[in-house]
């Protein structure tokens, strides 16, 4: 039995984790549920799985629990600072990192520096931090397995064609809802239509990303530093039916694909139980049918987002951070309805072409610049700019 805490377990990956363990036959065990502030969910979720602890990170939000919230041999702990806690206990074996956004960067790097296998899905992790998490990595033995499911898929091929016979790792994307829309459309997209993705169900955040193609240029980063690649090794493709999650093309023009439907609980499942496979509750390709997978090269002056990625790929340093914390400002303006749609990429843009950067910045630095962004980006957008 694999013994799990998850990060973000009230959020969209948290909750199809929660599925995949429940319905493991005592392979997966719950040991650690993490929520910010999702009380009912949280306690419904210990109902289940009946885990060892449960971490209300938002004090507030846990003052509102009381007798029979949660089961009486659940250990309810409340503040963040029990997460580092609680993911290097020697009860947890694996660490499902799916906090979304910055906000997962100290429950991820407590769990390295524990030297624990940590199943990434807090790919924000890898475009702050970069080198340095790897490196943590490293040094504490700790293992990274992905979990998105275009790097899983990566992940999954390279176990049988080997990376130093790699020559590029291709990254597919749906498109979102407006891979076809001009400039003029883009102008004017609604916080609705921005979250109505084609393919794919998840949190808000990640579908606002989906929808500027950002998703693909942060994954862009998490790529370079998890399979320690160059910028000109890492390719995107618009592959609507989102069914072939990446390619890796060889030296010799081979080229190997996974397939398998959209359905996160597979990726999740896999990075809990690697090396060994199970059965999975996710669906299923169904070969009985006919299946029409089309792909074609994305248009980089529509989504300039996926040159950001590559942009910030080649220069490292302190651009990661700058990036995903600009992004994060923007996107949650355009859904609170102060920022347009087709100005959450230039502000990104801004926001990288105005700070001091730094080629080896340390963590603390890092997050200094993470706050500096935010600030500069909330005030850029209260001022109309």
């Amino acid at each position: 039995m694999r013994r799990v805490a998850i990060l973000g377990s009230t959020g969209s990956i948290g909750r199809s984790a929660v599925e995949v363990i429940a319905a493991s036959a005592d392979s997966l065990q719950a040991v650690a549920l993490v929520a910010h502030r999702d009380v009912a969910g949280l306690a419904e979720q210990a109902r289940l799985l009946r885990p060892k602890w449960v971490v209300i990170a938002d004090r507030e939000a846990g003052q509102t629990t009381g007798p029979g919230t949660f089961p009486p041999e659940v250990d309810v702990l409340v503040g963040p600072e029990h997460i580092p806690r609680v993911v290097s206990a020697p009860e947890v074996d694996v660490v499902l990192s799916a906090i979304v956004g910055r906000a997962g960067l100290e429950g991820t790097w407590a769990a390295l520096s524990a030297g624990k296998i940590v199943a990434l899905a807090n790919k924000e992790t890898l475009v702050l931090g970069g080198p340095l998490v790897t490196d943590l990595a490293h040094r504490t033995g700790a293992t990274i397995i992905p979990v998105d499911s275009e790097h899983s898929a990566v992940f999954q091929i390279l176990q049988s064609g080997g990376k130093k016979h790699l020559r590029k790792v291709i990254l597919t994307a749906s498109g979102g809802p407006f891979r076809n829309h001009s400039p003029e459309q883009l102008a004017s997209v609604t916080v609705e239509e921005a979250l109505s993705h084609p393919t794919w169900r998840m949190g808000k955040k990640i579908t606002i990303d989906s929808a500027t193609l950002m998703n693909k240029a942060l994954e862009i980063i998490e790529a370079r530093w998890l399979f320690d690649l160059q910028p000109e090794q890492i390719g995107v493709l618009i592959h609507p039916q989102s069914v072939v999650h990446a390619l890796v093309e060889f030296v010799d023009g081979s080229v190997l694909a996974q397939l398998s439907q959209p359905d996160m609980r597979l990726p999740i499942q896999l990075a809990l139980t690697w090396p060994e496979r199970q059965p999975s509750i996710a669906r299923k390709l169904d070969w009985s049918t006919a299946i029409r997978l089309e792909f074609e090269p994305p248009d980089w002056e529509r989504f300039p987002a996926l040159q950001l990625g590559l942009e910030v790929a080649r220069v490292g340093g302190t651009a990661g951070a700058v990036l995903n914390a600009a992004n994060e400002v923007a996107v949650e303006a355009f859904l609170k309805g102060r920022l347009p749609f087709s100005r959450i990429v230039p502000l990104c843009r801004r926001a990288l072409e105005a700070h001091p950067f730094e080629a080896a910045p340390t963590l603390e630095r890092l997050l200094e610049l993470d706050r500096w962004t935010r600030e500069e980006v909330t005030r850029w957008i209260g001022l109309g700019a």
